[in-house]
């Protein structure tokens, strides 16, 4: 896709109104001047065609993504050309804009840009696009990147003071998870740290041997589990979708198994990342 810009318009109407004089007058030096600008306006086409040409975009998002909350977006650009940096490169991605100055030949540029979806439930990153005016600012060439990246936004997760009240309700209706896990017993794996992990969970010894945050699970010692109702939450529907994330999330740092009721489904309380994530998809798609 290109756009020609506004130096580009007066570029072309002086390379035309030059040419016009060239044959009119038949005088050889407009000839030559014609002829450069023709030349220059080719050495545009090309370099500014090759400036885009083997880019490698890749987009890494955070593993929990929450409507209404903003989150980093990891982008990094590859160049693949060997000899041929790439220069002035615009990166459009989900309305935000970001210029990149210089990526070397063969070298790698990452940024993070900050961003927030609105509404919860699970979009799709369809394309973005990458454009640049080098070398000389008479066109805008871009490269539209398709793309079909599937992100489930989580709901917002809205303080509430039901945590407490559900506990206590549900003590007569819930189950022992036996099998689930805890925050207090005997450490039984090790796993990669995700955002919202507490610090206290952190294996440090684990995580300087290999260099990344590892998390510690733990064997569970009984909790009380607790099933969250959301028949039985006051407010309208985005009000307890959002108050139950907020539970979720709560349950799971103090490491009590925790389940989801909503109309005739039951989700069985269990105390497991898999669970936390199983039921936060759960509320982003009610």
């Amino acid at each position: 896709m290109i756009k020609i810009t506004k130096a580009g318009w007066i570029y072309i109407f002086l390379t035309i109104f030059l040419g016009v004089a060239a044959v009119n007058t038949g005088n050889n030096l407009v000839y030559l001047i014609e002829s450069a600008m023709l030349s220059f306006m080719l050495v545009s086409g090309f370099f500014g065609r090759r400036n885009l040409d083997s880019l490698d975009i890749q987009i890494d998002l955070p593993e929990e993504v929450f409507a209404r909350t903003e989150f980093p977006v990891k982008i990094r650009i590859k160049n693949r050309k060997r000899f041929i940096p790439s220069f002035l490169l615009t990166i459009h991605f989900e309305g935000n804009k970001l210029i990149v100055p210089y990526v070397g030949a063969g070298e790698e540029y990452t940024f993070v840009i900050n961003h927030t979806y609105s509404k919860r439930g699970i979009l799709h990153i369809r394309d973005f696009n990458v454009c640049s005016v080098f070398p000389f600012n008479f066109f805008i060439r871009c490269i539209i990147y398709k793309k079909n990246i599937p992100v489930v936004v989580y709901p917002y997760p809205k303080r509430c003071s039901i945590l407490q009240n559900s506990s206590e309700k549900s003590r007569g209706k819930t189950e022992r998870a036996g099998k689930g896990y805890g925050s207090h017993g005997e450490i039984i794996s090790v796993r990669d740290y995700t955002r919202g992990d507490t610090i206290r969970w952190i294996h440090w010894k684990a995580s300087a041997k290999t260099g990344e945050l590892k998390t510690k699970e733990f064997s569970g010692i009984g909790s009380e589990p607790v099933i969250i109702d959301l028949d039985q939450m006051d407010g309208g529907k985005e009000e307890k979708i959002s108050c139950a994330t907020y539970v979720v999330l709560e349950l799971y740092k103090k490491g009590v198994p925790f389940g989801l009721k909503y109309g005739k489904n039951v989700i069985k309380p269990e105390f497991s990342r898999k669970q936390k994530v199983k039921i936060l998809k759960t509320l982003a798609q009610i």
